[in-house]
């Protein structure tokens, strides 16, 4: 993983930090700072134009995403936040970030959700070649996964799976065993669905070790592209309701994602609002 992207001891200045990364003939990709986590301004367009010149030309990214509970585990683990600041990329994945990025005077011009992204990035891959791996899911999610993106692609390789039910300390053996087995598959392009921030976590300690040109931190992707798990009325995506809808599937697992969540995005973006104020009063 690059760690001269977002150097760590840059002051932060949300309200009128935004600027380039890279070069016009690397598919520049503009950047805003959210809370103090770097978000580069994708479109589905762009965001698949720079993963089409890493593989192409065979370099090595880490690419992951965020959204308003990432931006509040960021807050709460220092670890979290610096692995988001020393990715090569991070894309905005909910509605809540464009939201926090327009209280405070940025824009990010799109969301990218992996429950809709995901099967565009197969259909992608599918036409330019490149091979995908799995990694995630219950016993079965991701070889499910791969079958359906598969029939609804062909030609797309996905030249390996695995489960994401193994222990993920880098000096445990199932873990060389995995990390062997996607080294040998030498794929383009390696989808980590262990959720936030267990993705990132295992991430952290092993991506030097992985022989890939992409890594892609994809949370629950695989479980939608199995079948697993259903996604909310496409109107709730359109109203900015998804969170709701997917509490009303998951509510279990996602109450507190959202119920406390969500309020604490909002006062903390609020919070920066007043700090921002004060600064420009004084």
């Amino acid at each position: 993983m690059k760690t001269d992207r977002h150097p760590s001891d840059k002051p932060f200045r949300s309200d009128a930090e935004s600027t380039w990364r890279g070069s016009p003939e690397n598919d520049s990709v503009p950047w805003v700072r959210i809370l103090g986590i770097k978000i580069d301004q994708f479109t589905r367009d762009s965001l698949h134009a720079v993963i089409q010149r890493i593989i192409r030309k065979q370099e090595k990214s880490l690419i992951a995403h965020v959204n308003a509970h990432g931006l509040n585990v960021a807050d709460s683990y220092g670890w979290f936040a610096d692995f988001l600041n020393s990715a090569d990329y991070v894309f905005c994945d909910g509605h809540g970030v464009m939201l926090g990025a327009r209280m405070l005077g940025q824009r990010i011009p799109e969301k990218i959700t992996y429950a809709d992204w995901l099967p565009e990035l197969a259909e992608m891959c599918a036409a330019e070649g490149f091979s995908l791996f799995l990694l995630g899911g219950r016993s079965d999610v991701a070889k499910q996964a791969a079958d359906n993106l598969s029939a609804a692609y062909p030609g797309l390789k996905i030249v390996g799976t695995h489960h994401g039910y193994f222990e993920k300390h880098r000096n445990q053996e199932s873990n060389r065993r995995l990390i062997d087995l996607i080294n040998n598959a030498r794929p383009n392009i390696l989808v980590v669905a262990f959720g936030m921030p267990l993705q990132e976590s295992w991430l952290r300690e092993n991506w030097a070790d992985i022989d890939a040109n992409i890594a892609l931190t994809a949370g629950a992707a695989l479980d939608y592209a199995s079948g697993r798990l259903s996604r909310p009325p496409a109107w709730m995506s359109r109203c900015s309701l998804e969170w709701f809808g997917r509490l009303l599937i998951e509510p279990r697992r996602l109450w507190r994602r959202y119920l406390v969540g969500n309020p604490m995005f909002i006062l903390r973006i609020c919070r920066e609002l007043l700090i921002l104020g004060r600064r420009r009063g004084g």
